[in-house]
């Protein structure tokens, strides 16, 4: 039976609708946002799966006809899920992952499918919703519901799920999400916002949350389904009390050693131990000897969280030794490579990445085909993250879902200061290439491409760093139990600690931030004493990098292309192209392969490495946009000749015509008699009419003293056959003679 709910949410209509479409499913909603309509369904496998982990798959199936397209794909269908789904997708993951039970191994699978986009009403956030429902209105064991929403401000004041427009004036791009009670996830942009306003902004947002969250405990009361029993993964207890009195206190001081290899040999040391004692017990049966070594393993990671944990909360001693707000050794490189554009290396720790920036034509920018709309994309910021940086073997190939979702978040932090297309047409492309990590890559990677940038003469507007920040905490947040901020989190403390917290900016203000959490939520004293001690470790990182590079360079790398742009009148970019592109593709032939970009605006801007190439097609254009003015003095050279006149190149293919009582003050009965091809003639443009160009060459010539006006001729008579004819001399136009 189908029941239908509503909210009115941000000024707009909220609809949700469950019991009519996908009843098959375990759970499933329809969740109508004004004219946005996202079926979200959730479905559960009735046993565990074997492993160390839980099974969660969150798909964002984007539908191109949701807004009136055909795939542009060679089969005409949707392919696989491209960077704007993978985010989204990664987007409503992050807030509901922490809400399952610690043990849970059932395979779940969570689909949300667009089905109708209105631009103004956000589909990514209407997906969350309907996933939190979908979980809700199932059988399915959820801690729930959550909710997320968007928050932008313009002119100072901020709103919820911006529209379009407001987005575009909007100085915050903030997405958060979270259950009524607490923060679960923020992903940010920003222009260099302060951290008190960035932390007003994800407060004000977690206002509107929990008017989401509450709207759907009336449902899910409605409703009312009973949750299954799960029987979750635990260890036996008698296996866990045999390996913590054989390794418990050489666990300890192993986990002590400073140095991440030296550390890491010793633990996996003790854990060989153990498990080559299980591995060579005799089981039952496979299944049998399976399951023991994933309770072993499981154990022997817990035993080194544990004491990871305990360290951080009651000594305040981190596994390298350092002290809560300290960052590891820095070091920073630029020019590290010769023939790129831009590059550098930037090396926190044993975390190093070495950022590269590339530059090139408006052309050259990335197509987008998605459900937003946006259509092109002219700064790319693109992470790698091969095996070899951890030590060990693995696929390589494209990119997985952590790859984009570093990627797209160097792009937040780094667009904001870059100058915009006006300023510097140029196609941005930066990569980082993680060549050694143990922790916060993604951080080093803005860090060594914000050097990049400015080696490659990029003129940003401040200069960005970044710093990962984590949290440790002995029980919940509810101020009666101690937690740890931690500066600068290492592999160990990510892996283990209750929090991610990515923060990047300038000396201005933040431009990009990024949160995840294990635990069910941070309040805001949480998240402002993290966000006080990334502002001062920011600070140490950039006087770092600006130790080395102070300042973008004033010019471009003498390997980029350098680039001039001009305007040309729009009416005459037909004259650019020509018929079939002969016009252009000529221009680009004779300029040494010349990249040319017209606008319709009349835009005209020429890439090349070599300056004088893009100065002689810039004349070149010049003379094919340009249109002669009577009183314009041409030193022109003669290609053609008459005998009523001479037609003398003026520039481009723009020709004029010196008639023959224009080539002098005295009388020329032939211009063949005074003037050849290939003549220099310096001539006056004289008179325009119907886009035919008349010159004078006399007129730039000193006139005789004598000379005088010659009266009219009268009637010739043509049957002397002397050329002439009745009416008078036909090269005689301005009725002047010598005497």
């Amino acid at each position: 039976m189908k029941k239908t709910f509503e909210l009115d949410f941000a000024g707009r209509k909220l609809v949700v609708e469950n019991g009519e479409i996908a009843k098959q499913a375990d759970g499933a909603v329809l969740v109508r946002f004004g004219d946005t309509v996202v079926l979200s369904t959730a479905c559960c496998a009735d046993k565990p799966k074997e492993g160390d982990f839980f099974p969660l798959t969150v798909n964002y199936e984007e539908k191109a006809y949701s807004v009136g397209k055909i795939p542009g794909s060679f089969l005409r269908r949707e392919g696989r899920p491209g960077e704007h789904a993978t985010l989204s997708a990664r987007l409503i993951d992050r807030p509901i992952r922490p809400l399952f039970a610690d043990g849970f191994r059932n395979e779940v699978q969570i689909v949300n499918t667009v089905m109708s986009v209105d631009r103004n009403n956000t589909p990514e956030m209407t997906g969350m919703l309907g996933s939190s429902l979908a979980l809700c209105f199932s059988d399915i064991p959820f801690e729930g519901p959550v909710a997320g929403v968007y928050v932008g401000r313009v002119n100072g004041q901020l709103i919820i799920d911006p529209t379009e427009e407001e987005a575009k004036n909007s100085d915050i791009s903030l997405a958060v999400a979270g259950t009524k009670d607490a923060i679960m996830m923020v992903e940010s942009s920003a222009l260099e916002v302060p951290e008190e306003e960035m932390l007003d902004a994800i407060m004000f947002g977690h206002e509107a949350i929990k008017k989401l969250c509450e709207f759907q405990e009336k449902i899910i009361a409605d409703i009312g389904v009973e949750k299954r029993h799960i029987d979750l993964y635990a260890p036996t207890p008698e296996i866990k009390e045999d390996i913590y009195s054989r390794i418990g206190e050489r666990m300890v001081k192993a986990i002590s050693i400073f140095d991440k290899l030296e550390r890491q040999d010793a633990i996996d040391a003790l854990k060989n131990e153990i498990i080559e004692d299980y591995d060579a017990r005799p089981y039952e049966n496979e299944k049998a000897h399976a399951k023991t070594m994933m309770m072993v393993a499981d154990i022997l990671e817990e035993m080194v969280a544990n004491e990871v944990r305990r360290l951080i909360t009651e000594e305040k001693i981190r596994p390298d030794g350092r002290k809560v707000d300290e960052i590891r050794p820095l070091d920073v490189q630029v020019d590290l490579l010769p023939r790129v554009h831009g590059s550098a290396m930037f090396t926190r720790g044993q975390t190093q990445v070495i950022g590269t920036t590339t530059l090139g034509p408006i052309s050259e920018a990335q197509i987008i085909d998605n459900l937003t709309s946006e259509e092109t994309r002219t700064f790319m910021h693109h992470y790698n993250f091969p095996p070899f940086s951890v030590g060990e073997i693995g696929r390589m190939g494209s990119p997985g879902r952590r790859e984009i979702g570093h990627g797209a978040l160097g792009e937040k932090a780094l667009k904001g200061v870059l100058p915009s297309v006006e300023e510097f047409p140029y196609t941005i492309r930066c990569v980082a290439d993680v060549v050694e990590s143990n922790g916060s890559s993604s951080q080093a990677s803005i860090c060594a491409n914000c050097l990049s940038l400015m080696a490659a003469g990029v003129p940003i507007k401040g200069v960005v760093s970044g710093i990962a920040m984590g949290l440790i905490s002995s029980g919940p947040l509810d101020g009666n139990h101690p937690y740890t901020i931690l500066t600068d989190i290492q592999g160990l403390e990510d892996h283990f600690g209750d929090m991610d917290f990515k923060v990047a900016g300038t000396a201005k203000g933040v431009t990009a931030l990024q949160m995840d959490i294990k635990i069910h939520g941070v309040t805001r004293e949480v998240l402002s004493e993290a966000l006080a001690q990334a502002h001062k470790a920011r600070g140490e990182i950039r006087a770092a990098m600006e130790a080395v590079i102070p300042a973008p360079r004033s010019e471009v790398s003498k390997y980029a292309p350098k680039m001039v742009t001009f305007y040309i009148d729009p009416d005459k970019i037909r004259d650019v192209i020509g018929t079939g592109g002969k016009v252009i593709n000529d221009i680009i032939a004779r300029c040494n392969g010349l990249k040319i970009d017209v606008e319709d605006d009349g835009k005209v801007t020429l890439y090349h490495v070599d300056k004088e190439m893009i100065e002689k097609g810039k004349s070149i254009i010049d003379d094919i946009v340009r249109e002669a003015k009577i009183g314009e003095i041409f030193e022109g050279t003669v290609n053609r000749v008459e005998d009523y006149g001479a037609f003398v190149n003026l520039f481009g293919d723009t020709d004029g015509l010196c008639h023959v009582s224009q080539l002098d003050w005295k009388y020329i009965e032939n211009a063949h008699d005074v003037v050849s091809v290939g003549d220099k003639l310096q001539v006056v443009v004289i008179g325009i009419e119907d886009g035919k160009v008349k010159v004078s060459h006399r007129q730039c010539i000193e006139k005789p003293a004598d000379y005088v006006e010659r009266p009219e001729r009268g009637p010739r008579n043509s049957s002397k056959g002397n050329g002439s004819f009745r009416g008078g001399n036909p090269h005689r136009s301005d009725k002047k003679f010598h005497k």
